[in-house]
């Protein structure tokens, strides 16, 4: 099935362009699911499984993957679906994924094909689910509601990680944190990473919104744009610090935020911080060419906090030499 993904590095063309490829899938009967291409590295048989005492339920043990061992996540038992058995593992499939910094298997029963999708055609969950379930979109293909799966969260969840500043940076930076004169906008579909962005802002004492797709970003920095127009309100980038989103998001991905903002006279002097789990040296090419200011790999909650406190300087500085 390695075959089956080949090629996918060429793919990157799409990125920038409002447009992805998911790979759709089965994990228990025939509805579909889906994950971006970006975070696959393969789908193979599944292999020789080696149990790991005291680990996490979901996670059903580890393989050795082409020289690599990695965890081998039970997506179903993730998504409280009936657990897939140890005698059936030989009947699955792994998708080998890469994202948050490292590379895991999840037991599949079944891969359906590659589907192009524009993500304008990709909706974000119900308001009501969005902190309950573990779907970042939902979009149909083939006649069937597709249900894209946030597997981040799921590996947040199984690795234990917290994603917290550390103790060190607050006690270092007590000086800079706590100006409520700041304010950030930010974007992102998963509802884990929207928790952890809130979490650092929160904790620096900035204040702050959230969103969950490049979309209502834009419409957010429009309505403030209009705002200072009519003299309501001062110019977007007197008022806020930064914008920091992710990339793969529902109706709107970061890379057309990022061009959008750019393109607008209003906009285009803010600050734009590209957020994402995906790996890859496409993400620096693209960052560059957007026009986004700096990339960080999500789940650094200390490396995106240092680039927060590094903006407050910038600025104090900016003021301190206009007066």
């Amino acid at each position: 099935m390695s075959s089956f993904l080949k090629g996918v590095d060429q793919r990157t063309s799409l990125a920038g362009m409002n447009r992805m490829e998911l790979l759709l899938f089965t994990i228990r009967g025939k509805q579909l699911f889906g994950i971006n291409v970006f975070k696959v590295r393969e789908v193979i048989r599944t292999p020789e499984i080696s149990a790991v005492p005291k680990s996490d339920y979901r996670i059903v043990g580890v393989a050795d993957i082409r020289g690599q061992t990695m965890p081998m996540i039970d997506l179903a038992s993730a998504l409280d679906m009936e657990k897939i058995p140890k005698e059936e593992y030989s009947n699955t499939l792994t998708i080998v994924t890469e994202f948050n910094s490292s590379v895991q298997g999840f037991l599949v029963h079944g891969v359906d094909r590659i589907v192009h999708m524009r993500w304008e055609d990709i909706l974000p969950p119900p308001e009501t689910l969005q902190n309950v379930n573990y779907l970042t979109g939902i979009t149909r293909a083939q006649n069937q509601i597709v249900e894209i799966v946030d597997v981040e969260k799921v590996l947040v969840e199984v690795s234990g990680v917290t994603n917290e500043m550390s103790n060190e940076f607050m006690s270092t930076h007590e000086n800079i944190t706590g100006d409520e004169s700041y304010f950030v906008l930010a974007a992102d579909d998963s509802a884990v990473a929207r928790n952890q962005l809130a979490n650092i802002l929160d904790k620096m004492g900035i204040r702050n919104k959230i969103v969950n797709n490049g979309k209502k970003a834009l419409e957010f920095l429009e309505k403030l744009a209009d705002d200072a127009d009519i003299g309501i309100s001062e110019p977007v980038a007197d008022r806020l610090l930064m914008v920091i989103s992710d990339i793969e998001m529902p109706e709107m991905d970061g890379y057309t935020l990022t061009s959008s903002i750019r393109k607008d006279e209003r906009l285009r002097d803010l600050f734009v911080v590209l957020n994402s789990s995906l790996s890859g040296g496409f993400n620096d090419k693209l960052t560059e060419k957007v026009g986004a200011d700096s990339f960080i790999s999500k789940w650094h909650p200390d490396e995106l906090a240092e680039l927060i406190v590094k903006r407050i300087k910038a600025n104090r500085e900016k003021h301190q030499k206009a007066s």
